[in-house]
């Protein structure tokens, strides 16, 4: 495949940097009007390197303008991944009268003259709105004796105890810790030792509150962590979830079985992704963005000049089903202004609408499909005359899927190709599909974000057809839009 053709692989609609290498999200922190996505970014080559902290910021969310390098390397070793906030009030005496935005990040010292990795938390402020920062002259503001992997801090101010809490990875558990200033942290508490899943470093750890739509339970707290990749786990680097509790230092589950794993997403290219910072209480939502790859083979996936990309950006709540309290995500609204309708039908057969869709030619768009819950159907997209990729609802299972076994370049990793599914309640009536195809990937929201799937695909260019299909092709489809997607 020639460099040109493989440019072609860069999203339209999601963020990329415009060369070489990216990997986790990191500092989201939305501030005097803007969102800020920093990321692990190695600005050098397009494989993971030394890591700096790129940088990219939006009104919208949609729409990016990368900036320069935030953070680089320096005598404490690489800049890995971390959060930013808003100082309010000036806990830090960073500040002179006006709010400024703090990054809490992990120095990475590699290996060197017989002494381990060492890794430790820092900080660094902006006074200009994130446009340059100053790293604080007493860094390292956290260490650890004995932890090897100590990193990825989270950082949110809790308000009822009046003090900041960190969130870390430290090996197979996280760690909390408190502090009145983001300088000086004392250790609050441990958690993960029997519960979740554990065939991988716990990583990019996230915990903030929620309130619970559709019952009286009010608020839970959720906690996110990122499982990195381990040989004999073939579904590679992944992200679970846990519901709970918090009282400022320790965190609670609602379900504390080793065995019940919840995934944040069922596909195998969402990884480390963390809230935003900040957002207005007017706004009401916990945002969501997540680095769209696996470890499994990151380093390797067929792009040139660049490697990386974010998910599209979503919005997380809660749901109450037979007394447990599940995840649920959606795409984020603002995705709704760059929708371009192309198909709108309701009340159609499936043949009817292989029919409508039989010239339409498209690379990024979103398709939205209502069906009767019962029924079953399957939209290949990217279709070229050797390739396609197959999402389908399986209404006696309840179960959704992406099959990409023949979505295009698979071979350059064993583990790429496959068929990956999700398990939905059962629906009453009809059920939802929400599907976004880009240049390179699928991302599927089923039954209003019960169930998620998200998988990158590698199509040619001049893959761009899009088809249905059901057992009894006089099935009726209840609705079935498309919209092309443009930035």
């Amino acid at each position: 495949m020639s460099t040109i053709e493989k440019q072609h692989h860069r999203g339209t609609y999601h963020f990329s940097p415009k060369e070489n290498w990216m990997n986790d999200p990191n500092g989201m922190v939305y501030f005097q009007g803007e969102y800020h996505l920093f990321f692990q970014h190695h600005p050098y080559g397009a494989t993971w390197g030394p890591m700096h902290w790129g940088h990219a910021v939006s009104k919208d969310l949609v729409v990016w303008e990368e900036l320069p390098i935030a953070l680089g390397p320096d005598e404490h070793g690489m800049i890995f991944s971390g959060s930013a906030v808003v100082d309010w009030n000036n806990t830090t005496g960073f500040f002179d009268g006006e709010p400024g935005l703090v990054a809490i990040f992990t120095h990475h010292a590699e290996a060197a003259d017989n002494k381990p990795a060492v890794q430790c938390q820092s900080l660094a402020y902006s006074r200009d709105n994130g446009r340059t920062w100053v790293k604080y002259e007493h860094n390292p503001v956290l260490r650890h004796e004995s932890y090897v992997d100590f990193r990825d801090p989270k950082v949110f101010w809790h308000e009822p105890s009046q003090l900041w809490v960190m969130v870390l990875a430290c090996g197979q558990t996280v760690c909390l810790y408190r502090s009145p200033d983001l300088k000086s942290w004392t250790f609050a508490s441990e958690f993960g030792k029997d519960v979740g899943f554990h065939n991988g470093v716990w990583e990019c750890p996230d915990l903030f509150p929620l309130q619970v739509d559709g019952s009286d339970s009010g608020t839970k707290w959720v906690l996110l962590v990122s499982i990195g990749d381990d040989p004999a786990f073939a579904e590679g680097s992944r992200t679970q979830y846990f519901t709970g509790d918090f009282d400022g230092e320790r965190f609670k589950p609602d379900r504390v079985s080793r065995e019940t794993i919840r995934w944040l997403d069922s596909g195998r290219d969402n990884y480390a992704g963390v809230s935003w910072s900040d957002i207005p209480a007017e706004d009401g939502r916990r945002l969501f963005i997540g680095w769209m790859s696996n470890w499994k083979y990151a380093n390797l996936t067929p792009t040139a000049g660049w490697r990386g990309a974010m998910t599209i950006p979503r919005e997380i709540g809660l749901q109450l089903r037979n007394n447990e309290t599940w995840l649920t995500q959606q795409p984020a609204r603002e995705l709704l202004a760059y929708r371009r309708p192309r198909i709108n039908n309701s009340r159609i057969t499936a043949k009817a609408a292989a029919a409508v869709l039989e010239d339409l030619q498209l690379s990024n768009y979103e398709i939205r499909v209502v069906l009767d819950a019962a029924n079953s159907l399957d939209i290949h997209v990217r279709v070229g005359s050797k390739e396609k990729t197959v999402i389908g609802y399986n209404g006696s299972a309840s179960e959704v899927f992406i099959d990409r076994t023949q979505s295009g370049v698979t071979d350059f990793h064993p583990d790429f190709p496959g068929r990956h599914t999700a398990m939905i309640p059962e629906q009453e009536g009809t059920l939802e599909l929400r599907i976004f195809v880009d240049q390179a990937s699928v991302e599927v929201f089923a039954g209003g974000g019960q169930a998620v799937l998200t998988d990158l695909i590698y199509p040619a260019p001049a893959s761009t057809g899009l088809t249905v299909f059901a057992a009894d092709d006089r099935m009726i489809i209840d609705s079935l839009e498309v919209y092309e997607l443009s930035v």
